[in-house]
Formats: structure tokens, C-alpha cells, sequence
């Protein structure tokens, strides 16, 4: 009968617990940068302070590396509006 009791508790608990939601994450609340996220924000630093050379070189790293976030096509943007600003 312990087994048993165990088992109905056990399932009990599981059963009351929250389950995760499928939505969208408040990004307010969200403990982690994504890597691209971050290095975006570096180059848009860099960009700031009139580093030109290390604004571009972040965000073709940011190409390179992470191809398929949205902050490579930020990026890929950027670098495009910047080599129409030189012709």
C-alpha cells in the first residue's frame, strides 16, 4: 500500500504542477543575451565611438558566426547601407 500511496502523491504533485507556456518570452524578464544579441550591441558600441573598423569587424563576425539569427541580417544590413554610403 506504501508503494501505491507513494506513487498517487508523486503523480498528485505532478499533476498540480505549472506547465511552460508555448508562448513568446517576455524579453524583460529573460536571463540570458543570445551571443549575437551581445556582439550587435558591442558593434552598435564601437559605431558610437566612431570605430569604424571594429564596428564592421564585429558585425561580419556576426555574419560569419551566426548565420541565421536576426541580428546576422541585421548586421548583413548594415554592412550593406555601408558600402552604398561609399559609391
Amino acid at each position: 500500500m506504501r508503494l501505491s500511496l507513494a506513487t498517487l502523491v508523486a503523480l498528485g504533485s505532478l499533476y498540480r504542477a505549472p506547465l511552460q507556456c508555448s508562448g513568446e518570452p517576455d524579453h524583460a524578464q529573460r536571463r540570458y543575451e543570445p551571443p549575437g544579441e551581445a556582439l550587435y550591441g558591442l558593434a552598435e558600441e564601437f559605431k558610437a565611438r566612431g570605430e569604424k573598423e571594429a564596428w564592421r569587424s564585429t558585425l561580419q563576425h556576426i555574419v560569419a558566426r551566426y548565420p541565421n539569427s536576426r541580428f546576422a541580417l541585421m548586421a548583413r544590413e548594415d554592412l550593406e547601407r555601408d558600402d552604398a554610403a561609399k559609391r
